[in-house]
């Protein structure tokens, strides 16, 4: 959410920032009606002021021997009284004006930085580097779909997920299955390695959590609910993770606060039908490992381009060609001030296709979730930067290898730092 206080400060910053985004985010019905917030305030002053006056002023007069059933009394009495219902009447007027201001703000999205690349579309993002050239497939030209390949080799079933749940489902088997669970337990060693301590939050979370990382209001449509319930099926780790820490005020001393969790993720996929409709890419249910970090607010970019590393790490260790995109403004999620997107290479469709994508969100989450830290003998708290990334998107992984390390044969051979968990270099039907 966005600090009210600097959009007051500071309008044609925020309105220049906003439309660097989309110019369909204007700040000044928020900056008019807090304008009536504040103008409402100033007359409640007045009139408490006024109250108080008064009510020294009949003391006074009865101090001095006048009684408190005489006339000027009385008038003076009903001067207090018409007061005190002017007040009250400014209440729910105050209210609804706080209301409307605080709709609004959770409308609209966080400001980039002054380092993200302006742009329209992803059109438009900018490409920092590539990795792994050595490693892309000699035979890409015959090389099958993940999906096809999942399916010769029994591993991966999308016609009984149907069956048993809806399209955009997958079931796994035997290799597949083990396959998924060595991932996991693959990227979640060596995040810890690299200094997360892991969570495993609960997977249905209340709408204060989705509100309080930027999926509600707006984003609603895109969540399974369970509707008997204040309940949502988390659609990230980023989401319970970062809740954690909701309404607490954190000792500096314990700032930064790393965090991976593999959860199940759960997404409606609204508006991309159509997108991607086979195979790992697109699923309404997916298994994720995420990056969750909660710093110091001048520590957030050096922390920023730590955590894309972290993610990079995986890629590396599993020998996936991928590109590091740097996403435009018009691409940016809805709570980023930067982003990062890792996109891994799938040589059956000769292009690069997102796997995690890395965000600063710096003070939008914990203004949202009132997270704060506190300095030590120090009077007063501040918001901590909130930032996280895939480390990486489970499904997504298991696409890349099925087609990376696709053999002429058909069968796949498995990543060197994967074959102790699984226990065979190979799989065949």
């Amino acid at each position: 959410m966005l600090d009210l206080k600097y959009i007051r400060q500071e309008p044609e910053k925020v309105q220049e920032l906003l439309n660097r985004r989309d110019s369909q985010y204007q700040i000044q019905e928020i900056l008019d009606l807090n304008q009536k917030q504040r103008d409402l305030e100033t007359t409640r002053s007045r009139l408490q002021a006024r109250n108080n006056e008064i009510s020294k002023e009949i003391g006074q007069k009865i101090k001095s021997g006048l009684s408190p059933e005489s006339e000027e009394v009385k008038n003076i009495k009903a001067e207090s009284n018409q007061i005190k219902q002017e007040l009250n009447d400014l209440e729910p007027q105050e209210r609804e004006l706080k209301t409307q201001i605080q709709n609004l703000l959770l409308s609209f999205p966080n400001l980039p930085s002054e380092t993200t690349p302006v742009g329209k579309d992803d059109t438009e993002n900018v490409e920092t580097r590539r990795w792994g050239d050595d490693y892309l497939p000699d035979n890409s030209d015959t090389i099958s779909p993940h999906w096809e390949i999942g399916e010769k080799l029994g591993i991966l079933e999308f016609n009984r997920a149907v069956k048993i749940a809806q399209s955009r489902f997958v079931n796994l088997v035997g290799m597949g299955a083990a396959l998924e669970r060595a991932l996991i337990n693959f990227m979640l060693n060596r995040q810890i390695a690299a200094g997360y301590q892991e969570v495993m939050p609960p997977a249905l979370i209340n709408s204060d959590s989705l509100t309080g990382t930027g999926q509600l209001p707006k984003f609603g449509e895109e969540s399974f609910q369970c509707n008997r319930d204040d309940l949502w099926l988390a659609p990230t780790a980023e989401v319970p993770v970062t809740n954690l820490y909701r309404e607490e005020i954190l000792d500096a001393g314990q700032l930064p606060i790393y965090h991976c969790s593999y959860t199940p993720c759960f997404r409606r996929e609204a508006g991309s039908y159509g997108k991607d409709t086979k195979g790992l890419i697109r699923l309404h249910q997916f298994n994720k490992v995420e990056l969750v970090k909660i710093v110091r607010p001048e520590n957030s970019p050096s922390e920023h381009e730590a955590l894309v590393q972290n993610a990079e790490a995986i890629l590396q260790e599993l020998k996936l060609p991928y590109r590091v995109m740097e996403l435009c403004t018009g691409d940016l999620g809805f709570g980023a001030a930067k982003c990062y997107d890792l996109e891994v290479w799938l040589p059956s469709s000769n292009t690069y296709r997102e796997i995690s994508s890395c965000s600063n969100f710096t003070d939008f989450q914990a203004r949202r979730a009132n997270i704060r830290f506190k300095e030590a003998n120090q009077k007063g708290t501040h918001f901590v930067h909130t930032l996280n990334g895939s480390g990486l998107a489970i499904g997504r992984t298991m696409a890349a290898i099925l087609e990376n390390y696709q053999q002429p044969d058909g069968t796949v051979k498995i990543p060197d730092a994967l074959q102790p968990y699984l226990g065979q270099s190979l799989i065949s039907v």
